[in-house]
C-alpha cells in the first residue's frame, strides 16, 4: 500500500495569488482581518503568505503574517501539520499576536507551543456580521441633538484622547503598558486610511468609531468608543447603525468582533441588527 506524505507548508507564489484569493473569498465573512492582511501582503514584500495544498491545485489552509501578527485560516482541514519553517521564522521575526476563528487560533497555539512560543493572554470574542440594512430603531436611538459626522482635522486631539481611552479599555493585554507614541501613530494611520465617524452632543465629541480592515467585499468596524459619562443613552447603537448604513452605500457587508463579556457593546451591536456568526480569538505572546 502506498503511504502518501503529509502536505508541507509553502509560500504562495505569484501565480497562486488568485487561488489564495478565491480560498479567502469563500470564507470571507469569517476572516476579514486575514483577507485585508493578505491584500496588504500582496503589496508588501515584508509580509508572508503560506499555504497547505489540497486536492488538485487547490489550497486547504492559509497562514498569513503581517505587522508582527499571524492570521490562520485553516478552513475545513482536519489536520494541520507544523510548518517546518516556523521555528526559524519565530526566531527571526517576533510575533506579538495570533488572530482568527477560535478553532484556528487554538490549533496555531499548539503548533507555536512546540517551538517554545506560549500565549501570555487569550481574549475571546464573538464574531458578528451585518448583511442587511441596520434596524430602524437603532437609527433613531440616542439623545436629542446628537450629531454624527465625519472627522475634521481640528478634531484630531479630541479623537486621540478617545482612542487612547479605547486602547486602554479594550485593546491592551493585561499588564501591558500604554504607549502614547504608538497609539498616536496608529491613530494617524486610521485617520489617513480608514473611514471615521464621530458623535457630537452639545458641541462636544463624545464618541467615535472607524473601519479597521477592508477585504474583498466587506468592511470591518472597530474602535467603537463612547465616553463613560455619556454611556447608556443609545449613542453607541446610533453610531453603529448610522455608520453601517453609510458603509452599505459603498456596496460591502460589515463585520466586527466583540468581547464575550462586554454586555453593553454586544447589546448595541444586536440592537443595530448584527448577528453572531462564530467564536473568535486574539492570543498575545
Amino acid at each position: 500500500m502506498e503511504i502518501k506524505a503529509s502536505p508541507s507548508w509553502r509560500k504562495v507564489s505569484p501565480d497562486q495569488l488568485l487561488i489564495a484569493e478565491n480560498y479567502l473569498r469563500a470564507r470571507e465573512s469569517f476572516c476579514v482581518s486575514a483577507s485585508a492582511r493578505f491584500l496588504n501582503a500582496v503589496r508588501n514584500r515584508r509580509d508572508h503568505v503560506w499555504y497547505l495544498s489540497g486536492p488538485g491545485d487547490s489550497i486547504s489552509s492559509l497562514l498569513i503574517h503581517s505587522r508582527s501578527s499571524l492570521f490562520p485560516v485553516f478552513g475545513e482541514n482536519p489536520t494541520i501539520s507544523c510548518p517546518g519553517f516556523l521555528k526559524r521564522f519565530l526566531i527571526k521575526i517576533p510575533i506579538h499576536s495570533a488572530q482568527g476563528l477560535l478553532k484556528d487560533v487554538e490549533r496555531l497555539e499548539v503548533l507555536m507551543e512546540t517551538q517554545g512560543y506560549m500565549a501570555a493572554e487569550r481574549i475571546n470574542y464573538e464574531l458578528m456580521n451585518l448583511d442587511t440594512a441596520p434596524r430602524a430603531e437603532a437609527l433613531r436611538a440616542g439623545p436629542k441633538g446628537l450629531v454624527l459626522r465625519s472627522h475634521l482635522p481640528k478634531d484630531k486631539e479630541i479623537i486621540f484622547a478617545l482612542h487612547s481611552a479605547y486602547e486602554k479599555e479594550e485593546v491592551l493585554p493585561k499588564n501591558a503598558i500604554f504607549n502614547p507614541a504608538s497609539c498616536r501613530l496608529n491613530l494617524e494611520r486610521i485617520l489617513s486610511s480608514e473611514l471615521v465617524m464621530v458623535a457630537e452632543l452639545d458641541g462636544q465629541i463624545v464618541g467615535k468609531l472607524n473601519t479597521n480592515a477592508e477585504s474583498f467585499t466587506r468592511y470591518q468596524i472597530g474602535g467603537v468608543y463612547v465616553r463613560p459619562d455619556y454611556r447608556g443613552l443609545g449613542i453607541a447603537s446610533r453610531m453603529i447603525a448610522a455608520f453601517s448604513s453609510d458603509l452599505f452605500t459603498l456596496g460591502k457587508g460589515i463585520t466586527l468582533f466583540s468581547k464575550t463579556h462586554n454586555k453593553a457593546a454586544r447589546k448595541a451591536y444586536f440592537r443595530a441588527g448584527f448577528e453572531v456568526s462564530a467564536d473568535y480569538r486574539i492570543s498575545y505572546f
